[in-house]
């Protein structure tokens, strides 16, 4: 058993002082209890740590490599995503697994405690399978075990170029499967994360509906078995109309006509959506998996978070791209970009709760979901994920409550974290990975060679 002290905690049943956290050798919160003297590990503010829900780890070595427009004076999602095939299509297992870690160490370091891995890249360069078909899965689980960040990994389900099914591309062979192929992948991907703590979770992700078949989507919430599910929907403007066009009906709609999704439904993006979409999709309960930074760097468009909010919907938080990983920058994003499309300030603040606590705990509940964990809260049972602030920042001293988490998110970012624990596991002290240097040197060795080349 070992005990966290803090002067500020913000728990489930909200602020709390002189709270002291015992945490059990499962990893669990074993006691809360308040008006305590100091004791233990000593830190200024602690918070529920949230889960990165939505990550394409490989996809950090391209960060500021895709930024020049075409020859044709257009640039859109689309050529970025050509300029990604290409890009990926040199990857081997070994610089898979430096760049998942490095990227897992910049997610604990930002206030993440856990990566939901969103893992399309099964094969080898040409399409041709792995030896060991869950090779790339293990590389993920690999970097897990290094960084030691709770991890669910989700398996992606790619078989199709479009709703027309045609075959997949040169820059897509190495995510495709038949669905008999991906049930043996999925037993690979077991095979690795039972390796792992028993925080670990196991999902599935149908990429999106314009790359999975009808028949088969219905089979991947069965493969759940109550997991998670994610799929990327309703991102892209071209994808609406390709939907609507093979499917005779917008992509939120067919979804919850067909789909049934409840609570253990993560659908990404979500930036093409009309009102009754936003309300719809809203009250079924599934997250809606936000990646604001991906998002705006690639035009996908403004989530309606205010009209999602007013409907009861659920968010959570991801890095996508992981072009630039920063919870507090993605909040920040989530919240200004509504400002910017209403002419409004605040706009996700309540009469009561203040908009950065307000995204801030929708984000720890939300990924408590879209990772499978039940994780993002501070209570007795939970998992002991926590993010303590550094209450000497120039920025938090002498503020509190909801102020101090509206500094974090409006005036703050990674510099103000001061320690990370993934299921009791300490894997940030004093704002830096234990193991920082050693990933460092790591991922840089593995990204020289793609550099060189880009």
């Amino acid at each position: 058993m070992s005990v966290i002290w803090a002067k500020q905690a913000l728990l489930s049943s909200g602020w709390a002082e002189d709270v002291a956290l015992e945490i059990g050798a499962d990893g669990r919160i074993a006691g809360v209890r308040e008006h305590q003297a100091p004791g233990g590990t000593r830190v200024d503010l602690v918070l529920p740590a949230p889960a990165n829900s939505h990550s394409h780890a490989f996809q950090r070595a391209m960060a500021g490599l895709t930024e020049r427009r075409g020859t044709d004076r257009t640039d859109s999602f689309w050529t970025w995503r050509r300029l990604m095939f290409r890009f990926l299509d040199r990857l081997t297992p070994d610089q898979v697994e430096a760049i998942a870690a490095f990227v897992q160490m910049e997610m604990l370091e930002a206030g993440f405690a856990t990566n939901v891995e969103f893992h399309y890249l099964h094969h080898q360069p040409g399409g041709v399978p792995y030896d060991r078909l869950g090779e790339m899965s293990e590389r993920i689980a690999a970097a897990a075990a290094t960084t030691g960040i709770g991890l669910t990994l989700l398996p992606v389900m790619y078989q199709y170029g479009g709703c027309d099914r045609r075959a997949l591309g040169p820059g897509q062979v190495r995510f495709g499967n038949d669905l008999e192929r991906f049930v043996r992948l999925q037993e690979g991907a077991r095979d690795a994360v039972d390796l792992l703590p028993p925080d670990t979770v196991l999902g599935v992700a149908p990429h999106s509906l314009r790359a999975v078949g009808r028949e088969d989507l219905m089979r991947m919430a069965e493969m759940a078995a109550g997991g998670p599910v994610h799929m990327h929907l309703a991102e892209q403007i071209a994808e609406v109309e390709e939907i609507s066009a093979a499917w005779g009906a917008r992509p939120v709609e067919w979804a919850l006509q067909h789909l049934d999704p409840g609570p253990n439904w993560t659908m990404i993006h979500c930036t093409q959506m009309l009102p009754h979409e936003t309300e719809g999709l809203a009250r079924s309960g599934a997250v809606a998996g936000l990646c604001p930074l991906t998002e705006a760097s690639l035009g996908d468009g403004i989530f309606d978070g205010v009209r999602w909010f007013d409907a009861g919907g659920k968010i959570s938080i991801g890095s996508d791209s992981n072009i630039r990983i920063s919870l507090a920058e993605e909040l920040r994003q989530l919240d200004t970009s509504q400002r910017l499309r209403d002419h409004s300030r605040a706009a996700l603040a309540t009469a009561d709760i203040s908009t950065g606590r307000r995204i801030f705990e929708a984000a720890c509940v939300g990924g408590g979901l879209s990772s499978g964990r039940g994780s993002g809260r501070i209570e007795v049972g939970a998992w002991a994920d926590l993010l303590a602030l550094d209450g000497t920042h120039p920025d938090l001293v002498g503020v509190r409550g909801d102020t101090a988490i509206d500094s974090f998110v409006f005036s703050g970012g990674n510099d103000m974290v001061h320690a990370v624990w993934s299921a009791g596991r300490p894997v940030v002290r004093e704002g830096r990975h234990p193991k920082h240097d050693q990933i460092v040197t790591s991922y840089l060795e593995a990204v020289g060679p793609l550099r060189a080349e880009a």
